[in-house]
């Protein structure tokens, strides 16, 4: 393992190693020493130097408004969650779950800020915290009906797709798979599919419970996701999870998939994570390491298909 943690560093400056960096987990990465720096070495940036210089501007003043409203109404639950949400587009994470944080202290029984700041969690990578809030955000939400989440980052179309339940799920979900608890992750995973109300939000679930259950050694339970995608599937904002899961289907061959030299940091990150697993699922794990090292040196950092890079590169042997 140091031998592998070697050579993902040779991918870093040196400088950023020397930086303190906040925890990942608990289980096997308690017990490697380093488990930090690679999250501290791959960051040497800050996260906001992945906002494009065209998408800066706009994203600048939806914080400003969003400050704005908040200092009119500073106990107002939806204005404390569109002050975090807004600076976390920007890249300021901790400033974001520091502001989450603060109003849970005026809204302790706040089901939306403990999901919003689960999910900041998983970006900073304190997946135990990511578990803690998502679950109890998850019991304080059951007994509410779902409503539609306005997105802070709209699709084309200006259409959400996704739930205040299906998102807490979903992250809920992740973290347990960043964790290694498999199959706690797909028991979440099969909440959200089944709270899922549209082809986009039941494809980026399936992708994650495909490989949930390819991990667990459920290849049957994977072949029966595979064999309900198609191609006809009215996607409007999660193409590359349809596309990779077309790949696992033998539709799409993985070369036609994986493109590091376009698309954003995210579609980069979430395209070459999926190749890897196919990879590292076809018996290739030199193939599967070699990519994973890539996404963690070259992809933008709080893409879940990075944080996922990341925690393979070590845990995979």
């Amino acid at each position: 393992m140091t031998t592998r943690l070697t050579s993902l560093f040779l991918l870093m400056p040196l400088a950023a190693l020397l930086t303190s960096c906040t925890y990942w987990s608990h289980r096997e990465f308690q017990t490697v020493a380093t488990q930090e720096e690679v999250f501290t070495a791959r960051a040497d940036d800050p996260y906001s130097d992945w906002v494009t210089a065209a998408a800066w501007p706009a994203l600048r003043n939806n914080l400003t408004a969003a400050e704005r409203a908040y200092d009119e109404s500073p106990n107002d639950e939806m204005a404390i969650i569109w002050l975090g949400r807004r600076q976390a587009y920007l890249g300021f994470y901790h400033e974001a779950i520091a502001t989450f944080s603060d109003g849970l202290t005026s809204h302790p029984n706040s089901f939306k800020l403990r999901r919003h700041r689960g999910h900041r969690f998983i970006t900073v990578r304190q997946f135990d915290r990511a578990v803690d809030d998502l679950s109890r955000a998850a019991r304080l939400a059951a007994d509410h009906p779902d409503e539609t989440e306005p997105d802070g980052a709209p699709n084309a179309l200006g259409i959400p797709r996704s739930t205040t339940q299906t998102n807490i799920y979903y992250h809920l979900a992740l973290a347990h798979y960043l964790l290694g608890d498999f199959e706690q992750a797909r028991d979440a995973w099969q909440v959200c599919l089944d709270l899922s109300q549209n082809d986009d939000m039941r494809i980026a679930t399936m992708y994650w419970l495909y490989l949930t259950n390819r991990r667990l050694g459920e290849n049957g339970a994977a072949a029966e996701i595979v064999a309900s995608v198609y191609e006809s599937m009215d996607i409007i904002e999660n193409f590359d999870y349809h596309e990779l899961l077309l790949m696992f289907k033998g539709v799409v061959e993985p070369e036609d998939v994986l493109d590091f030299d376009s698309g954003t940091g995210v579609q980069q990150a979430t395209r070459a994570y999926g190749v890897a697993m196919y990879d590292y699922f076809a018996g290739k794990k030199k193939e599967a390491n070699k990519l994973l090292a890539q996404i963690v040196a070259e992809a933008n950092p709080a893409a879940f298909g990075a944080i996922a890079a990341e925690v393979d590169f070590i845990r995979l042997d």
